[in-house]
């Protein structure tokens, strides 16, 4: 990629891609990934909007890789393990590797926008406890998720999914 600038005007105009959680139909966002597009593999720069009602992804947990958040517009919660958090426009999350489960929702009645960045090793590990069964997802290189599905109660492997 030779691209080393995004314009604003080229950030406005960029649609983004409408994603849903592959765990979670609830977390829908449009994602614009600005540093795909400028060839960034060590980390992951986002802007993504949310609309009201709207989570961003699936609560969770990574044990490798940090991520942080900065709210450019919009109201919402910041659920950090057991704690919630009012959010707005001008507030900072950051998420440590291994730190507490985590998601964010939008209770405004605006688009929530923030910049979400993140990590990108070449393998991570991620627990989704929130789900009625336990879900471990380790990535391998290229971005390629494979999702293990585990029983709380007897820790045997359930299926494999690869996304």
């Amino acid at each position: 990629m030779d691209k080393y600038l995004v314009t604003k005007e080229e950030i406005d105009a960029y649609e983004g891609i409408d994603k849903t959680h592959f765990l979670n139909p609830n977390a829908k966002r449009i994602n614009k990934s600005l540093g795909d597009l400028t060839g960034l593999s060590g980390i992951g720069f986002h802007i993504i909007e949310v609309k009201p009602g709207y989570v961003t992804t699936e609560t969770h947990v990574h044990y490798s890789e940090e991520e942080c958040v900065y709210v450019l517009e919009g109201n919402g919660e910041a659920i950090v393990g057991n704690e919630v958090y009012e959010i707005k426009a001008g507030d900072f999350i950051g998420y440590r590797a291994g730190g507490e489960a985590h998601n964010i929702k939008n209770t405004g009645t605006e688009t929530l926008k923030c910049i979400v960045v993140g990590q990108r090793l070449d393998s991570d590990m991620a627990d989704y406890p929130n789900l009625k069964n336990e879900y471990i997802a380790a990535m391998g290189k290229n971005g390629i998720w494979l999702i293990l599905k585990i029983s709380k109660n007897q820790r045997v492997v359930k299926s494999i999914t690869i996304c």
